[in-house]
């Protein structure tokens, strides 16, 4: 297996199991979770609710037991929409291709036990794709202004960072290219600076601060400044060696993102301007992973087990943060005795999407390179040219 098929296969499969393991948790408190589960959480566990399909605020999904949720197939259709396509993506591309696989091809849908389209899956923001491109034949560019400002977009934007491969700015450039469908404001960044820090991971010989050089280099507005918030909360800090540890460093993430994240302190109750377009606001879940990576000096297990009993949108953050600590360290970082399980009760071959996302990755290097090379010769022609 070639670095760039180990490193695909890899943040596609560290970003499902950080999100599998997410679901479970997603909404609630730290204290919440320690409740629930006697301690904190250290794997795959049940749904929150025994009786899921009644249960509010939840239903009706069965979120654990090793479910992936939407991050993973709406980050599976994007793969098929790169391998459709085998070159760099636009937000055409999402009106042309990713919003038919969205309202016409059934799949599988782990927490609906069923047959389903992924616009059945989706939460509103999603829907919100369907209907501005479907429906409202708005111009794709412009598609995502006046849309919920959420995680929505940044958290399937990974293949975006895999197709760029070693250049963060060119997957920042594709991916807020791409959100412009789904997104506006600082979710829409959220997404390019995502994809920035995959492109990084996944670079030879890359390290944690590569992966935080690459995001400071190229975020904007608050979501620069809730990233330097937390850079500047973690660093120094030792790797958590205990619960206290783990709990006194989701104490500080929280507090260096708070300032910034628009959803307030009460994840369910949100404050008056949650998701509004806004210069000086943040999505949580970016910086808030960037958190664990760094408080756990990338460690794949620490991070996503920090993530995950962290709460609040716990399986976007989880995501995150298994996608940058998987493409840093590769395929034998991510458990496989997690990601057997996940494969196993999603009914989902999530290895097959990594090679798939790995062939197509390949090909738009190639073509990258020549297209570099072509570029190259006409620079030196343009240089030499008499006036």
């Amino acid at each position: 297996m070639s670095w760039l098929d180990d490193r695909c296969v890899a943040v596609i499969t560290g970003a499902a199991v950080g999100d599998a393991l997410g679901g479970a948790t997603e909404g609630w408190t730290p204290e919440q979770i320690e409740e629930r589960h006697g301690g904190r959480v250290r794997g795959i566990v049940g749904p929150w609710y025994a009786d899921w399909r009644t249960a509010r605020p939840i239903a009706p999904y069965h979120k654990g037991d090793g479910h992936i949720t939407d991050d993973t197939l709406m980050t599976q259709a994007l793969v098929e929409v790169y391998a459709r396509r085998r070159d760099h993506l636009d937000a055409y591309a999402v009106a042309e291709d990713l919003v038919p696989l969205m309202i016409g091809e059934p799949r599988w849908v782990p927490e609906l036990e069923s047959e389903a389209l992924l616009l059945q899956r989706v939460f509103l923001a999603e829907k919100w794709i369907v209907a501005r491109l479907h429906y409202g034949h708005v111009d794709p560019r412009e598609a995502g202004v006046g849309n919920v400002v959420n995680c929505g977009a940044a958290m399937y934007m990974a293949p975006v960072g895999l197709a760029n491969a070693g250049d963060p700015r060119a997957a920042y450039a594709e991916a807020i290219d791409v959100a412009g469908a789904h997104q506006s404001s600082y979710g829409r960044e959220a997404a390019g600076v995502f994809a920035a820090m995959v492109a990084a991971a996944v670079t030879p010989g890359a390290s944690v601060d590569d992966v935080t050089r690459a995001a400071l280099d190229v975020a904007h507005d608050g979501t620069a400044a809730a990233l330097r918030a937390v850079v500047d909360a973690v660093a120094g800090r030792d790797v958590p060696t205990d619960d206290d540890g783990e709990r006194e460093l989701a104490r500080v993430v929280r507090e260096a993102v708070a300032p910034y994240d628009s959803v307030g302190p009460e994840y369910r109750q949100m404050s008056m301007d949650a998701r509004r377009p806004s210069r000086t606001k943040s999505i949580e879940e970016l910086p808030a992973a960037l958190g664990f990576v760094l408080g756990h000096r990338g460690d794949f297990r620490g991070a996503v087990l920090g993530a995950v009993n962290y709460g609040r949108d716990a399986d976007s953050i989880a995501v995150m943060a298994g996608a940058v600590c998987a493409g840093l360290g590769g395929t034998e970082v991510v458990p496989t005795e997690w990601l057997d399980e996940i494969e196993t009760a999603s009914r989902t071959d999530v290895r097959a999407t990594g090679r798939l996302m790995a062939s197509v990755a390949a090909d738009i290097l190639r073509a990258d390179g020549e297209r570099a090379r072509a570029r190259a010769a006409a620079l030196e022609q343009l240089e030499g040219a008499p006036a």
